[in-house]
């Protein structure tokens, strides 16, 4: 199903490359000072209020020597304004307007498609007051900051209001979990994996991995498709105990690289290691869903019945960022509770691709943001006493759950850190997110200049 597409065009050096990769959250556009770096149209896909949507990138408009516009300005543009749902016109706040700028608004005036004016390197509200100028070209204007994002969502939500979206978004064909199990050497992680496919009794089939000395396995049960990531290349012996810690870190950062859920196995002999709180640190920079499983629970003599409980207690005192992981013990010797860990991987799974349909979501930050116990929408920023007004809550990606709070008011401190802390807990009350860490994203709507 083809998406919608979102061209951008301009003069050279303007930033048209720094906005391609801010939307897209890619580096496939070279950014530099020098004019003209972009020659050939880039292409990238985005998501924004939960839909997907292409954007190119184009070179940077450059009239030829007898100045005929617009016919041979557009050489590189040209294809991709056809193709085009909507224009993305970025100018330059600082330098305001140009001769070439005057020619180029000719010409989109011209084409029948909707046109934003993106206002760039509006960084100080000065310039951001004195963009408006470009009102004069009779398009919707939007002052933007391409390097810090400043004024992107704001762009972003005006487009998103013009593009037509295929009715039904065809579903994604559904592909392996890919599942990496990760952790310190000697804790079992061989053997967990061994008895995960040993006791299934399925076929699996060795894939070359990207990983050096790492072999990736198939693996299917009832009908789900897994695909283990082995990072227990790390067993030989390094010339110290450092180095083994070192690699075994380094392993897990390119498996995690590739994971959907990583299964963090802590040795429960050992009890806990700085190195843990590392490696699990690294899982959850990559958006991977975690589990913990506390290996060796067999040895363990448990003296008392709440041995697992104070275990656990333990463990989340000391990884307080991965309260939300569940802990399971097990021991992969013998093979205790290993047959409930796929389970879970799967539940984990469906959770990191869990989209909130905007009606509940509305219902949400209605019950949660907006009523007077929660200060009826405001909230308390950064700095001191400012409080900044909860404008809405969307969810813009998943894998994992991706969300932006739109604010206004109060300056741009941010919100307190406190506050983010508590949409992430009412959010895992009210849609549950099982083992997976929620992004939550502030953009902060600026005060545009009065429109002509």
């Amino acid at each position: 199903m083809k998406l919608p597409l979102i061209a951008i065009i301009g003069r050279p050096n303007v930033g048209k490359s720094t906005l391609f990769n801010r939307i897209t959250g890619a580096r496939k556009s070279i950014v530099g000072d020098e004019p003209g770096i972009t020659r050939d149209r880039i292409y990238g896909e985005a998501e924004w209020r939960a839909k997907n949507f292409t954007v190119v990138d184009t070179g940077g408009i450059v009239p030829d020597d007898e100045a005929i516009i617009p016919a041979n300005i557009f050489k590189q543009a040209g294809h991709a304004i056809s193709e085009a749902q909507a224009i993305i016109w970025l100018v330059d706040a600082r330098a305001g307007v140009t001769p070439l700028d005057e020619e180029i608004s000719v010409y989109l005036r011209n084409i029948g498609k909707p046109v934003f004016v993106a206002a760039n390197k509006a960084e100080t509200r000065k310039i951001e007051e004195e963009a408006g100028e470009f009102y004069q070209f009779g398009f919707e204007l939007v002052p933007i900051s391409a390097e810090n994002s400043n004024g992107v969502g704001d762009l972003l939500d005006a487009v998103y209001e013009v593009l037509e979206f295929p009715e039904e978004e065809a579903e994604e064909k559904e592909r392996e979990i890919r599942l990496a199990i990760i952790g310190r050497p000697n804790v079992g992680k061989s053997s967990l994996l061994n008895k995960i496919l040993g006791e299934e009794r399925v076929i699996v089939s060795p894939i070359a991995g990207t990983t050096r000395d790492a072999v990736d396995t198939n693996l299917i049960v009832d009908g789900q498709e897994f695909l283990l990531i082995d990072t227990a290349g790390i067993r030989r012996k390094g010339k110290t105990t450092e180095m083994a810690e070192k690699l075994s870190v380094i392993m897990a950062r390119k498996a995690l690289e590739r994971a959907d859920v990583a299964i963090m196995v802590i040795d429960a002999t050992e009890g806990f290691a700085s190195s843990d709180a590392t490696i699990a640190g690294y899982a959850v920079d990559s958006g991977c869903s975690i589990i913990l499983a506390v290996n060796k629970w067999d040895a363990v003599e448990e003296k008392e019945t709440n041995t697992a409980i104070e275990f656990e207690h333990e463990l989340r005192d000391k990884m307080k960022f991965l309260d939300w992981a569940p802990v399971i013990t097990i021991s992969a010797l013998k093979g205790q509770r290993v047959n409930k860990i796929l389970p879970l991987v799967v539940k984990a799974n469906e959770a990191r691709n869990l989209r909130i349909p905007t009606s509940k979501l509305n219902t949400f930050f209605e019950q949660n943001v907006m009523q007077p116990r929660t200060g009826g929408g405001t909230a308390p920023g950064k700095g001191g006493n400012v409080r900044l007004h909860v404008q809405y809550l969307t969810q813009t990606g998943i894998r994992p759950p991706i969300f932006v709070v739109f604010t206004s008011g109060g300056g741009k401190g941010g919100l307190h850190f406190s506050y983010l802390r508590y949409i992430e807990n009412r959010l895992r009350e009210a849609f549950d997110f099982f083992a997976t860490p929620i992004r939550l994203k502030e953009r902060h709507k600026s005060k545009k200049s009065g429109k002509r």
